[in-house]
């Protein structure tokens, strides 16, 4: 790939190195040279286009309350790929937004959801050049694939599979075509998630089947009541005396079993069914004769009984699908450990009813046709629908539940939803990685990148690497273990062969034992090195030893760079922070060397000489903005200890030094220079403040946002910077070490666009207080004061990198947060703080046929405050799976749209808004119709979804209606731009909350279910939908939007919540602008106050809250939260399930 048309990405395209995210993998999408090896390309998925629909407006569809599904004889199944026909005369077509590819040169299309297009069924003509696909496409030059996309692939690097050699591992027929036609079929019961285990595979040849081996499951998953399936097999001579051993695969034919007879007489409704782990013994031919017969009886009774059929049903249908598994030629692959499956005499199946059939077989790997029974009907076609899809409910795991969308009005559950747990062996899911710290999108990692292309969703992470954490286990070693080959940290899911060797988890080589290694520090035991702590936590840190260092470690060093024009003053912000400073001087993160430092700036540039020896603090104005120098160097930026006084004394005459200043221009760009030049010899954090648009000297920008254009519904222009000054100077910051903060202060536009590159890049970040005012706004000065001390006082890591390594056959391609790519995989963060989240883009490369687990590590390399080099390793492991079934299970919905914003973000500003708002709608739209024409094989009418993605659709249309993205809304651009910001580097459990708000009602607040917490008791009432529907004006309801809570007062809300928690005798006493609770000494106040701080203290920064009433001027803003509710402008929630359903359908 040219040099030129990489490094584009950061506005150099002059051959330097600069990278930032999102930026592409060039090592992981460049074309090999020379020939293919024999690799064949995965095929990826590219949409045909289709009729465009309606366009959406607010009277498409009815408004009001949710309506009944459309009754079942309406519903028609989607049309076949090949009955594509062209669009009416009159009625456009329309493109879906490649995502990440280059910007579409067709005019901009409307704002409302995009168009559904079916996927490929068959192979289809060569389609025409989409702009509008989370997908490449094959036309497109794949050497540079686009930066948002699901999965993009090179060549699997395998070798190439010979016709004379099985498959190895066990996987669906659809990856080997040929295997489906040349062998018979497995039987669907062994594919669906029933009791009866599959082919004989064990793990252990020395160890009898029973309580200690674990039973398997074909497709990774586990009935109730038994342990979890081994996921990470050893090789035959593996030494890990911490589990149980592996042995060699089993040999020979398998146990024969002796058919018994089926109990005699009719069946009563009080027999015990057996329990769920229990096998039902093989029966003769004969035998499953009269288990037929029996149950003719019973589908006589479907409509009296229903309750003991399906118990009764469910029993013998495990029993039917235990003896048909026996009966059939199975054509499973030999798995991994080599073991083959028997093969027996074909038993012809017994006539079974498609409703009984269908039960056994729930989930199959395509649309199976309903086929009609021979002969006429009978007793049991009298089966209810109900019936059927209840027996089909009892052989699925909860989180493939299907749910009807339409249907079920209440999907919000009552408390917050814990992420989804992956299917791994109990030993390896206690030592597994915190998900606040290590979170993937899928828990169940798909074989193959076809698997992944079917089934529509990301594949990536999202990582909190730096996290705030109660225990980290710290070791200090002169030697740490680490691959030769792959450099991987060791970790808990490594295989020691034996004492003196261990296999690496990523690249698989074995590496040996260092003797310091087997000496374990806890213990104080010698020849355990798997009990040593590097082995027992996922998430650790080291004290690196000096080859982890190439110069000695910095130290602490912050500067200060404040505008004092004259609209700064009026804000009163200078206060604030001088008198924030002198309360935490002292609990600056550093040692003895910590060094400190300010610049102010209006039209010049203003230094202050803190020598020691001075009596009082020198000011050294430099007018000279274009040609900025450092007058004296070495007393700009002093020792903190030994100069505290005047720092102190400088602190204090700052406010009025500029008290009655009528300079109105802003020089922002050399005071940067200016304080880069200071913080180059050490490295450090440059913290700026900001409260106006620069408009002197370089970097001077001017006012692109037309407020008329706010409430447009067309695209959003200048969401890009205007100038790269800022990006330029931020990545000469990135190399010298420096991070650059940003406090912005201002309410008018400041074009964040373009200022906030300079945190973006340098790894800093972002503060915005819009309207901030000393007088005028209370709650954003309580705000600013708290976020102040926080970043005082937080610790800070200086000169880190961080590296992100995966299994082999995986890849990283795309990065999202603030940071600078130093190299393909390694982010240049020159301060690191806890703060701070991270996203990344995967794809698979090679195929995992050989592999149950992967594994992912990310390592911080960074120096603290202290001067100390330390390195914090982060492991996640996860299971590898063969079936769409597993995939969809294991979804993290809440990870998926997490990830999905940050790609929304990145192509609201290469393409267009309306590009992104139409990508995202088109998620939802491909994943569900996977779901529906891969997964389910009953098809019913509805919206349908699995139980784990229930709420999909609703974080999509909370996502369309968020300030980032929303259309039709008066949005400030600089509002805008901080919410994409926001979105980009804040971990996911907090911009989880921007993204959907929490509504609780709390003037009944009660102990009932309260949690108990250093001795208080916190209230937890029920998470609420967002909808006025759920107002009352007799009540009072808190709203947490993540950055700002809202306390909505009803007009008749009850005088007792207003006398005892707001201090007001009645409804019109409330004060327009009140924002701090009163702290009453009653029950009421009590619990009101703890719930909102314990609300508050489970994240970083501080939210301020609003107290509204049904006239206040907040009202509008907090309507726009109230995303179930239709607007002049969006569409109600159900009106969007109708959407996505049309689309769905077509």
């Amino acid at each position: 790939m040219s040099t030129a048309g990489f490094n584009s990405q950061n506005g150099t395209g002059t051959g330097q190195t600069y990278t930032n995210g999102p930026s592409q993998n060039p090592v992981a999408v460049q074309q090999l040279p020379g020939g293919s090896y024999g690799m064949t390309q995965q095929p990826t998925y590219n949409p045909m286009q289709a009729k465009a629909p309606a366009p959406l407006g607010p009277g498409l569809y009815p408004s009001g309350p949710y309506q009944p599904a459309p009754p079942v004889s309406s519903y028609q199944h989607a049309p076949p790929v090949s009955s594509y026909q062209p669009a009416p005369p009159g009625q456009p077509l329309m493109t879906r937004p490649l995502l990440g590819g280059p910007p579409s040169h067709t005019p901009p299309q409307s704002a409302s959801p995009g168009p559904r297009l079916p996927p490929p069924q068959a192979t289809p003509p060569p389609p025409a050049m989409s702009s509008s696909n989370y997908y490449p496409n094959p036309q497109q030059p794949q050497h540079m694939p686009p930066a948002w996309q699901y999965n993009n692939a090179p060549p699997p690097m395998g070798s190439p599979s010979s016709m004379g050699t099985p498959p190895h591992g066990a996987m669906a027929n659809h990856v080997y075509p040929a295997a489906s036609s040349t062998a018979p079929l497995l039987p669907p019961s062994s594919a669906a998630y029933s009791s009866a285990p599959a082919a004989h595979v064990s793990h252990s040849g020395a160890q009898p089947p029973g309580p200690g081996s674990p039973p398997t499951s074909l497709h990774g998953y586990i009935q109730p009541g038994t342990a979890p399936p081994p996921m990470n097999p050893m090789a035959p001579n593996t030494y890990q005396p911490s589990r149980a051993s592996y042995g060699p695969p089993p040999t020979g034919p398998p146990p024969t079993m002796k058919p018994t007879a089926p109990p005699t007489g009719p069946p009563m409704a009080n027999v015990k069914p057996p329990p769920p782990d229990a096998l039902c013994p093989p029966l003769s031919p004969t035998a499953r004769t009269g288990i037929l017969n029996v149950q003719e009886p019973w589908l006589a009774m479907a409509h009296k009984h229903q309750t003991a059929i399906i118990m009764l049903t469910t029993k013998w249908l495990a029993c039917l699908s235990t003896v048909h598994r026996v009966g059939t030629w199975a054509t499973t692959p030999p798995s991994p450990l080599g073991t083959r499956t028997a093969r027996l005499l074909t038993m012809p199946p017994p006539p079974m009813h498609p409703a009984l059939q269908a039960a056994t077989q729930p989930y199959t790997q395509a649309h199976q046709p309903y086929q009609q029974p021979p002969g006429g009907p009978g007793p049991a076609q009298q089966l209810s629908p109900s019936l059927a899809a209840m027996s089909l409910q009892s052989n699925t795991p909860e989180s493939l539940r299907v749910v009807n969308l339409l249907q079920e009005r209440n999907l919000l559950p009552p408390s917050p939803t814990p992420p989804p747990t992956p299917c791994l062996p109990q030993d390896l899911q206690k030592i597994n990685c915190n998900p606040e710290v290590f979170r993937s999108t899928l828990t169940s990692i798909p074989q193959t990148q076809s698997l992944l292309n079917k089934a529509k969703m990301p594949l990536g992470l999202m990582l909190h690497p730096f996290k705030d954490l109660s225990q980290l286990p710290v070791v200090t070693s002169s030697t740490i273990v680490r691959c030769r080959s792959c450099r991987t940290y060791i970790n808990p899911f490594v295989s020691f062969l034996d004492q003196r060797r261990w296999k690496c988890n990523l690249c698989h080589r074995v590496n040996d034992v260092p003797e310091e290694f087997m000496y374990n520090p806890v213990s104080r035991s010698y020849g355990e090195p798997h009990k040593r702590p590097e082995v027992q936590n996922a998430t650790i840190e080291f004290i690196a030893p000096s080859e982890y260092m190439l110069r000695p470690p910095q130290p602490a060093a912050y500067l200060f760079v404040l505008d004092v024009s004259h609209n700064a003053v009026e804000t009163g912000y200078l206060n604030v922070f001088c008198q924030s400073m002198l309360e935490n001087i002292n609990a600056l993160p550093g040692d003895s060397r910590t060094k400190v430092g300010f610049i102010t700036f209006d039209s010049t540039i203003h230094f202050y000489n803190l020598q020691e020896g001075l009596s009082q603090p020198q000011m050294l104005i430099v007018s000279d903005i274009e040609d900025i120098f450092l007058p004296t160097p070495d007393s700009l930026l002093v020792n903190l200890n030994e100069c505290k006084e005047l720092v102190q004394d400088l602190l204090k005459s700052l406010p009025t030094l500029f008290q009655k200043t009528m300079e109105t221009q802003s020089a922002l760009g050399s005071a940067l220079q200016a304080a880069f030049k200071l913080l180059s010899p050490t490295g450090g954090r440059m913290t700026i403040f900001q409260t106006q648009l620069p408009n002197l000297g370089v970097g001077a920008l001017q006012s692109r946002e037309d407020p008329n254009q706010r409430a447009s519904a067309k695209d959003i222009q200048h969401l890009s910077p205007a100038t790269d000054f800022y990006k330029k100077l931020a990545l000469d910051c990135s190399g010298q070490q420096v991070s650059v903060d940003l406090f912005l202060l201002s309410s008018q536009y400041c074009d964040l666009a373009s200022l906030g590159c300079i945190s973006r890049y340098s790894a800093g970040t972002v503060y915005y207080y819009p309207s901030y005012h000393h007088q005028r706004n209370p709650a954003q000065v309580e705000c600013f004061q708290k976020d102040l001390k926080r970043y005082l006082t937080r610790k800070i890591g200086f000169e880190a990198v961080m590296r992100i390594r995966c299994t082999k056959g995986l890849s990283i391609h795309t990065f999202h947060g603030n940071f600078f790519v130093r190299s393909t995989d390694l982010l240049s963060l020159p301060n690191v703080n806890p703060d701070a989240g991270f996203a990344v883009q995967m794809s698979i490369e090679e195929n995992l046929d050989d592999l149950q687990v992967v594994s992912f590590q990310a390592a911080l390399l960074y120096t603290s405050s202290k001067g100390e080099r330390r390195i914090r390793v982060h492991t996640l492991c996860l299971p590898v799976v063969n079936s769409l079934s597993d995939i969809f299970a294991g979804a993290d919905v809440q990870a998926i749209s997490g990830l999905l914003a940050c790609m929304a973000v990145d192509r609201s500003a290469t393409a267009s808004l309306s590009d992104a708002r139409d990508a995202m709608t088109n998620a939802a739209i491909d994943s569900l119709t996977s779901y529906r024409q891969s997964v389910l094989t009953i098809q019913q009418p509805g919206l349908l979804a699995p139980a784990c993605l229930r709420l999909f659709p609703l974080f999509i249309l909370a996502l369309l209606k968020q300030k980032a993205f929303r259309t039709g809304t008066s949005t400030r651009l600089d509002d805008r731009v901080f919410a994409m910001l926001q979105l980009k580097y804040q971990p996911l459990v907090y911009s989880l909350l921007m993204i959907h708000p929490a509504l609780y009602r709390v003037d009944d607040l009660t102990d009932e279910g309260a949690l108990n917490i250093n001795e208080r008791t916190i209230p937890q009432p029920r998470v609420l939908q967002l909808s006025v529907e759920k107002l009352s004006r007799e009540a009072a309801f808190l709203m947490d939007a993540g950055t700002v809570m809202y306390l909505w007062i009803g007009r008749n809300c009850h005088p007792n919540f207003l006398s005892q928690v707001l201090g007001v005798p009645s409804y019109a006493a409330v004060p327009d602008n009140l924002y701090l609770l009163p702290e009453l000494d009653t029950a009421e106040s009590q619990r009101t106050r703890a719930f909102i701080g314990w609300l508050r203290d489970q994240r970083p920064f501080f939210p301020p809250m609003h107290v509204i009433r049904e006239e206040s001027q907040l009202k509008p803003t907090f309507m726009q939260n109230m995303i179930e509710d239709r607007t002049e402008s969006a569409l109600s929630y159900y009106e969007f399930l109708l959407h996505l359903q049309q689309q769905i359908s077509k």
